[in-house]
């Protein structure tokens, strides 16, 4: 891509981190981990479907790529592009708050209307991603990257800081159930609309020279060349197999430490608050560690997070261990976006990181729905102690295949086939 300067740099930074606040505030409102499970709890849906969030959130998001890659193979204007994209996660979210907030719909199968806006919204997101990733690929020169990107999700965090907070006035306030999740989702689709509006200022460079047109043809093979030929990439899908387990206990730690302890759901502002400054400072860390050592030790410190989170929860006797649960899976959140993301651009080296994201989260999907199905099935059957300690033991598995049989892609570049990127 053509060099991207240091005034651009720090003018997209400066952007970068309002757009990563104005999410994290919003986001708020509809975290996997608290707010959603809890949610679907008090409109009395079926455990399974309160334990599938997180998991089915995968799935979503996985669905879509590898169709936006083929459609977005030949993107020129990519900021006209990424700002396109996000208009397929709007409606959902506008049409959850106002359902909820004017509609207010109550009885066995209110969580109906919700769980069909969220399914919109995960598709839509899952539109999103591979051009999002593709962005970001030109908006920060290379080797300031993987810093800049753990800065901006740290302000991410800081915006969840606040939302936080003001998620618990909400679920405080005088505002009835269900309005008052209503009203919050109704500020989560504000502040996404700001967060949108923002890509219109970034710097972006893009190719002035034309160049030939991938086909699906010419996509698909390179997919097949990438599968075929390109064992440490194969090698780290294996790990993050193993790793799909960690997903149902995203959804039901806010569940299960409330069956344990009685808490009021307004509490869910305090695990978002927790959540945010922990996963602020593993993003940030991830990315100043990736840089220098390689991002696979930053998603190894996610994942060793995301076990610290299952251990103390199978430990917790008290609410001092629900606050620390969260410290734990805060800091697992925030270390593996950067981490993740940049270890698809170390993957692609100069190919097609769309190819890559895409490839990675489709993988991923049968197995995350395998995990959620189980889960929730075994959840009404068996102790949630014993899934517990089911899921800690596949993460280890996880965790010993990253350690010895994936090697950093920033420092060992193998025979890798090379998918032509936009740029």
């Amino acid at each position: 891509m053509p060099g991207v300067s240091n005034k651009d740099d720090r003018h997209n930074l400066i952007l970068n981190c309002l757009h990563e606040f104005s999410w994290g505030f919003g986001i708020a409102f509809h975290t996997l981990y608290a707010i959603i499970p809890l949610f679907l709890k008090q409109l009395g849906a079926p455990q399974g479907i309160c334990l599938s969030v997180a998991g089915l959130w995968s799935i979503l998001v996985a669905f879509p790529q590898l169709f936006t890659a083929i459609v977005g193979r030949n993107i020129l204007d990519i900021k006209r592009a990424v700002i396109g994209a996000h208009m397929f996660a709007l409606p959902p979210i506008f049409c959850a708050g106002f359902i909820f907030a004017f509609i207010a719909p109550t009885g066995p199968h209110a969580w109906v209307f919700y769980y069909t806006c969220f399914i919109f919204y995960g598709i839509g997101i899952g539109i999103i991603i591979p051009i999002w990733t593709e962005f970001l690929h030109h908006t920060f020169s290379k080797k300031k990257r993987g810093a800049y990107l753990g800065i901006s999700f740290a302000w991410n965090s800081i915006g969840g800081f606040i939302g936080g907070f003001a998620v618990r006035a909400i679920l405080n306030s005088n505002i009835s159930f269900p309005q008052n999740f209503g009203w919050g989702f109704f500020i989560f689709f504000g502040c996404i609309t700001i967060a949108t509006i923002l890509f219109m200022g970034y710097r972006i460079n893009t190719p002035k020279t034309k160049r030939k047109e991938r086909t699906i043809a010419d996509l698909i093979a390179e997919t097949k060349s990438i599968v075929k030929t390109h064992t440490n990439f194969r090698n780290y899908l294996l790990a993050r197999v193993f790793l799909t387990a960690n997903y149902p206990a995203i959804s039901l730690y806010a569940i299960y430490t409330q069956n344990k302890f009685g808490f009021d759901t307004s509490e869910a502002g305090i695990f978002i608050v927790i959540n945010v400054i922990t996963s602020g400072i593993g993003s940030f860390l991830a990315g100043w560690i990736g840089d220098r050592y390689g991002h696979k030790i930053g998603i190894m410190l996610s994942f060793f997070s995301y076990l610290a989170a299952v251990i103390t929860a199978l430990l917790a006797t008290n609410m001092l261990s629900v606050y620390t649960i969260f410290v734990f899976l805060g800091f697992g959140l925030g270390s593996f976006m950067p981490s993740a993301m940049n270890l698809i651009y170390d993957f692609a080296q100069e190919g097609d990181n769309k190819i890559y994201m895409a490839l990675t989260d489709t993988s991923l999907a049968p197995f995350t729905f395998l995990s959620i199905t189980i889960v929730g099935g075994l959840s009404g059957v068996i102790s949630t102690e014993t899934i517990l300690t089911g899921i800690g033991i596949f993460l280890v598995i996880g965790i010993l295949l990253l350690i010895f049989r994936v090697k950093d892609p920033k420092h060992h570049l193998d025979n890798q086939p090379i998918a032509h990127t936009i740029s």
